[in-house]
Formats: C-alpha cells, sequence, structure tokens
C-alpha cells in the first residue's frame, strides 16, 4: 500500500527510547501510520461518498473520512509491528521506528489497537454499521491476511488487493447505507489498478523484498515472465472497466475521454515494461500509475459534479 522510497544505510538499532527527544516519538507515531498511502486512500474514500451522495451531508463526510483515516492509520500500525523484523532485513524500511528501536513494539500495538477500534467505531456510530463493517474487513484483510501471507506466496498481491480496493465502498456506504454495482465498479479499477503498481514496485525493489523474505513474483519467477504477462493483463483489463461509469451513467463524456487516455497509458507502459523488464521501464509504469488514479478521480468527480 505504499510507494517505497530507498533508505540510508545503516548502523544497528539503538537501545528503545535512546533517541526520544521531545517531539521525534511523535513524529514516529506518525510515521507507523503512513500518512503518505493514507493521502490516496482518504481522496479515494471521498470520491465513494461523493459519488453516491447527490447532496451531501457534509457531518456525514467528515465521520466517514475521520474514521477511515483512523481505521486506515491502525491497519498500517498493525502491519509495522507485525513486520518489524522483515523491516530490520531490508534497506528501505529498517530506519523505521520499530526496527530503529525507537519505539517499542507495546507502544507500537497499543497505538495501533486504539486507531483501530476509535475508526470502526466513528464509522458504526457517525454514519452506518454497513460502512463500519466494510472498514472491519478491509482492516482485518489487510492486517492478518494479507500482510502474513506475503512471506508464503506471490498471490499475496492479489489478496492485498482487496482491502486496498474497499476505500471508495466505504464511502459510498457511508453516505447511502447500501451497496451497488457502482460501488462495485469502484471497487474493481482500484483493484485493477494497484496490480500493475505493485508490480513495478515489487521488480525495482525485488533485491530488497528477497533479503526480507517477502515472495512477490518477481522474487520467485527472476525471469520476469510472470510478471510481465500479469502486468500487461490487469492494465489491459483496467481500459474497459475503467469506462463503465459512463457505460452506467453516473460519469459524463470528459470522463470517458480521459479514462481512455489514461488508460491506454497505463496499458503502453505496461507494455513497454513487459518488452524490456528494465529498472528504468518499471519505474516508469510506477510513476504513470502514480499519476492515473488521481486524475481518474479528479475527472470522476468533476464529469460528475453537474448531476
Amino acid at each position: 500500500m505504499g510507494s517505497p522510497v530507498p533508505d540510508a544505510v545503516k548502523t544497528a538499532p539503538a537501545p528503545v527510547g535512546a533517541r526520544a527527544e521531545p517531539g521525534r516519538a511523535l513524529a514516529d507515531f506518525v510515521i507507523l501510520t503512513k500518512p503518505r498511502v493514507n493521502v490516496l486512500v482518504i481522496f479515494t474514500t471521498l470520491v465513494g461518498f461523493r459519488l453516491a451522495a447527490l447532496e451531501v451531508d457534509l457531518l456525514l463526510l467528515i465521520h466517514a473520512l475521520m474514521g477511515t483515516t483512523l481505521v486506515a492509520s491502525g491497519a498500517a500500525a498493525i502491519n509495522n509491528v507485525l513486520e518489524r523484523e522483515i523491516d530490520a532485513r531490508m534497506r528501505r524500511t529498517r530506519t523505521r521506528p520499530l526496527p530503529d528501536g525507537r519505539l517499542s513494539t507495546g507502544q507500537a500495538a497499543w497505538f495501533a489497537a486504539l486507531l483501530s477500534v476509535a475508526g470502526i467505531v466513528q464509522l458504526a456510530l457517525g454514519t452506518n454499521l454497513l460502512a463500519a463493517a466494510v472498514a472491519l474487513v478491509t482492516l482485518a484483510s489487510y492486517a492478518f491476511i494479507y500482510t502474513p501471507l506475503k512471506r508464503v506466496t506471490s498471490l499475496s498481491t492479489v489478496v492485498g488487493a482487496v482491502p486496498g480496493a474497499l476505500p471508495p465502498v466505504i464511502g459510498w456506504t457511508a453516505a447511502t447505507g447500501s451497496f451497488s454495482i457502482e460501488a462495485a465498479i469502484l471497487f474493481a479499477i482500484v483493484f485493477l489498478w494497484q496490480m500493475p503498481h505493485v508490480l513495478a514496485v515489487s521488480w525495482l525493489y525485488r533485491d530488497d523484498y528477497a533479503r526480507g523474505g517477502i515472495r512477490v513474483l518477481p522474487v520467485i519467477e527472476p525471469d520476469g515472465a510472470s510478471t510481465a504477462r500479469q502486468t500487461i493483463a490487469y492494465s489491459a483489463a483496467l481500459v474497459p472497466i475503467s469506462l463503465l461509469p459512463t457505460v452506467l451513467g453516473f460519469a459524463g463524456p470528459i470522463y470517458c475521454g480521459g479514462a481512455l487516455v489514461a488508460g491506454l497509458a497505463m496499458a503502453a507502459s505496461s507494455a513497454q515494461f513487459a518488452r524490456s523488464k528494465t529498472v528504468p521501464a518499471a519505474r516508469r509504469l510506477f510513476l504513470v500509475s502514480l499519476i492515473y488514479l488521481p486524475l481518474l478521480w479528479v475527472l470522476l468527480l468533476a464529469d460528475s459534479a453537474g448531476r
């Protein structure tokens, strides 16, 4: 669920609390929540809510966004707790607060539990029980199914795409109290988008993932043939699925044109990566995928504003 950035090589971890100068502890707790990832999660939740609500109830929206933020942050913190030993072996993650010894496992676990419970309660009381249930499924599947599976099978990437695609459903159900075909389409778009995005990341950091014992596809099949095929397949499927909002009438021609161009750009980047299997091609695909989803949401919001 994140955008990996290599960290500097560091020495052995310091004792817990050794660097707990004023303000640093708070910053470390914030790091546990993976705030860069959660920005997109919250925006995606907002999209689901706005598309479902013809008239926006501001208080309901605030509860939906705050509750989702708390749940997503709690899930990220649980992930940090469960993967602290893996993170210690990987270059890009070993300076995180737990492997670096700046926070204890107990501190992080209590923090994660507090955020998670608070988020579920806020969604249940501030929106509705269905939204809270979707958020609970998101939390449980991400933290307790996807996270341990990463050490077992490359299919964990597919499993992890399920909780990653549920935020727009949380937004939709928070606004309406019900599930619908529109919510399912938003889920499908995010699900399919995640796959080339994550496969590109996995190719870029395959050596680090191997060091950490994470069985992503580029680690277990180093020739990249399966990675290439899956990248193309998911990108190709994303193009027609992304046009369904226009087909079903909750988006118009502006969105349709933009989604088609953006989808073809993703497909072209995937094809280029599949042909060359190089780091520069994987990085280009990663960057295109970073632009794709926010652009799609902006187009969808703009084209549905006049409904």
